[in-house]
């Protein structure tokens, strides 16, 4: 009878000890759906009290997974680092997760929630955490303490919001969804532009008929040709969607500033624009040399002309390799052949 009654009594309690569990872990994933939903970005703030209230004072496995964003708004002004568009990004990938998880049924509402630190005002849970440089994101699963997070490399942020929901997919199995990214141009704007458009258009018409374009002149096709052909060689595209400064200063001297910087995984503005600029120099020589040289009558003058273009294209194109091969460490070598 006394055997019946303790193990009556070790169920009752074991029952009770669930309950509580469940209920526990049900009121701080409603405590992170609140949080959530008063955030405009879907970004929930943290601090030092909210990451024990979230992370290290819940008994593991926790119901939920967060995405940590760790952030120092006194290096926003580093260009380098990308921290306020790396934050955008962020937010846009929360944004695009709340959005495509709103139904309750869904598999994965409430098991993902995207958070940030900022150092000044949790410094603890950057040493927590073992974060010493940025940009920085960290995963930590329902199993997982600070310590044994996940970290975003450097190539998950390579396509900004895309490969971020890659590396939450691949590490949560939950689904991310399609990003939502803003349109361009608001309804506003779009149908003040149709209409602009629609007004210029019977001008335009009459413009063209006649002949009096800037499409019809030659030399503005010749100049975007090269215009193109520099954009395209020189990076700039890169810079403007990385938003890459020119330069930088020197970090042993901040007088000095920094045009070419050594090391594979960045290329300043300048950088690209110097190889552009050599490259192009190239290009242009050799246009001149089958379109225009051909055409001089004196052999003499084509022969010093053409010594002279290949010179200075040898010289550009080996300041190009030089450039290279100190930047990434790989050489380029010739080798005559063992026979002909």
């Amino acid at each position: 009878m006394a055997l019946r009654l303790f193990l009556l009594i070790a169920v009752f309690s074991l029952t009770l000890f669930s309950v509580s569990v469940r209920s526990s872990d049900s009121d701080l994933v409603s405590e992170l759906l609140a949080l959530q939903s008063h955030s405009k970005s879907g970004v929930i703030h943290l601090d030092d009290r909210s990451v024990s209230r979230f992370l290290t004072s819940p008994k593991t496995p926790r119901p939920y997974s967060l995405l940590v964003f760790f952030d120092a708004t006194q290096l926003h002004d580093k260009a380098e680092l990308q921290l306020k568009t790396l934050h955008a990004e962020f937010s846009l990938l929360a944004k695009s997760f709340i959005t495509n998880n709103q139904d309750p049924d869904s598999s994965s509402h409430g098991k993902l929630f995207f958070c940030d630190l900022e150092f000044k005002e949790s410094q603890s849970s950057f040493a927590l955490f073992g974060v010493n440089s940025l940009p920085h994101i960290k995963l930590i699963g329902p199993n997982q303490t600070p310590k044994q997070s996940d970290q975003m490399d450097q190539g998950d942020f390579s396509r900004l919001a895309e490969s971020m929901s890659h590396f939450v997919e691949s590490k949560t199995n939950l689904v991310v969804g399609p990003i939502h990214r803003p349109p361009f141009l608001s309804k506003k704007q779009l149908a003040l532009v149709i209409v602009g458009i629609l007004i210029w258009i019977p001008f335009a018409v009459k413009k063209i008929v006649m002949g009096e374009t800037l499409l019809h002149d030659p030399k503005l096709w010749l100049a975007g040709s090269v215009f193109v052909y520099f954009f395209s060689v020189s990076g700039a595209m890169h810079n403007i969607i990385r938003k890459m400064p020119m330069f930088l200063a020197d970090r042993n001297d901040p007088n000095k500033l920094v045009f070419f910087y050594q090391g594979s995984g960045m290329q300043l503005g300048a950088e690209g624009f110097a190889i552009g600029f050599l490259y192009t120099i190239v290009g242009l020589l050799l246009a001149f040399m089958t379109r225009v040289l051909v055409k001089a009558k004196n052999v003499n003058v084509q022969r010093a002309v053409m010594i002279v273009s290949l010179f200075v294209s040898f010289w550009a194109v080996k300041k190009v390799v030089y450039l290279d091969n100190w930047k990434t460490g790989y050489g380029i070598h010739g080798f005559w052949p063992s026979s002909w």
